[in-house]
């Protein structure tokens, strides 16, 4: 099928690449003519493990193509993706849908014949109908059916994500649409991924109830982890334990510092809004989402205390900045809140990350020492702060972290070391939620 994706960030650029995998015909467009270029040359503009051979390998064969005209890619194409950003608008949380407005008006001038157009940004119930609302306009005559599609790809494991979902999510009551979806998928197939095709409103609320449940179990679990510190329990141990549940299962029960990223802190927000535009407020996620600011700006004095020492003019060194392992992504990582907490403070900040130091440089103040490995970030410093679990961090030769450390103190946010491990050569560690063992 010939597809055309509009907008190459990281929903777009993965999605129209995993498609033309699957030897679909597919165009990526951008108005960045630089990004464009770029990606024509093989670079690619964000880290995802295995984009770069894939988007390489599918461009040699002629299936994925990079443009920033919209018009002919469009003309062609029998689905027409709107992948765009829909960040959060400052000041009252609503998604800013201004991207996916203006690609919808140019899909309408564009488009020829039966065409599909799918929203697979994340946009509030209700942006469908606008969509085809503004295409109505723009051209009266058009043969297009809108239809939902969201995305539920976990940054650092999108293309096994998107190969091998766990679903995917279609609205649509257009018989037409449905066919050609169905046809879209049919290569998944073989791995019996079970499409769900409902209403249009139905799939975009089912993207934003997603997030805002896995957002409510990190919360729920750092909230445990709080009380398991002030009466000595192991939050690990309750983890698995209500884990172990099939109801509730094992995964994002992991008390760390706080959600970030992409979709989290965004999708909460937009969908708090909708439901109190709608005159129904959901409290648990208003609640989740100011839990979660105040955990992460809670971290700083979490460190602080631990390093025990008069704040100004310490130094304390940083392992780890993005929000998650296997991204270079900083969006509202907590590494932000911890970084501001400790300048404000007086403290030095040494800081290092496997693959998010450029573009930590562009969100961090610039007071910040970026170092070149764990070590070199620990040396001199009067304690070391592990924000984000990186494979790299989980098996440091501990010997001579004690020996580089000017106080042998370890706040560890993520819980990647058993305490013991620290505890019995010297050093002083903090954890999360481990009141029995810190």
């Amino acid at each position: 099928m010939r597809v055309a994706m509009i907008g190459t960030g990281y929903v777009g650029l993965v999605s129209g690449t995993c498609f033309s995998d699957f030897g679909h015909e597919v165009v990526c467009i951008d108005k960045d003519a630089d990004k464009i270029a770029r990606l024509k040359q093989g670079e690619i503009p964000i880290f995802e493990p295995g984009l770069d051979d894939l988007v390489r390998r599918n461009a040699a064969a002629g299936r994925l193509q990079f443009d920033t005209d919209l018009t002919q890619a469009v003309r062609e194409a029998e689905v027409v993706f709107i992948a765009v950003g829909t960040p959060s608008r400052r000041g009252d949380g609503h998604a800013d849908l201004s991207y996916v407005h203006a690609a919808a008006r140019e899909i309408a001038r564009a488009a020829q014949g039966f065409t599909v157009v799918v929203t697979k940004s994340t946009v509030p119930v209700g942006t469908g109908a606008d969509i085809e609302h503004i295409i109505r306009e723009e051209a009266p005559d058009a043969d297009i059916a809108v239809v939902s599609n969201p995305e539920f790809l976990r940054e650092g494991a999108a293309i096994e994500d998107f190969k091998r979902p766990d679903r995917i999510v279609v609205g649509t009551s257009d018989p037409r649409a449905r066919e050609v979806m169905a046809a879209l998928y049919r290569p998944l197939s073989l791995n019996a991924a079970p499409v769900m095709f409902t209403e249009r409103a139905t799939a975009e609320l089912i993207k934003y109830a997603s997030n805002a449940f896995l957002a409510m179990k990190i919360t729920f679990i750092n909230e445990l982890a709080d009380l398991c510190e002030k009466v000595g329990g192991d939050v690990q141990e309750v983890a698995r334990g209500i884990g172990l549940d099939r109801r509730i299962g094992p995964k994002f029960l992991h008390a760390g510092p706080g959600y970030g990223g992409s979709c989290f802190p965004k999708d909460t927000l937009a969908l708090m809004r909708t439901a109190q535009e709608a005159g129904t407020p959901l409290r648990l996620i208003e609640t989740v989402t100011t839990v979660n600011d105040s955990r992460k700006a809670a971290m700083g004095r979490r460190v602080l205390d631990a390093i025990g020492t008069p704040p100004r003019g310490a130094t304390v060194a940083v392992l780890g900045l993005t929000f998650k392992p296997n991204t270079d992504d900083m969006r509202d990582s907590p590494a932000i809140n911890i970084v501001q907490s400790l300048l404000d403070r007086g403290v030095r900040v040494r800081a290092f990350d496997p693959v998010g130091m450029a573009e930590a440089r562009k969100v961090l103040p610039p007071a910040v020492d970026y170092a070149n490995d764990p070590y070199d970030c620990a040396e001199g410093a009067d304690g070391l702060v592990i924000v984000t679990e990186w494979d790299a961090f989980r098996a440091l030769d501990l010997d001579r972290l004690k020996t580089l450390l000017r106080q042998p103190v370890v706040v560890d946010l993520r819980n990647i070391y058993p305490p013991a491990d620290l505890t019995s050569r010297g050093f002083r560690y903090v954890g999360i939620g481990r009141g029995a063992k810190d």
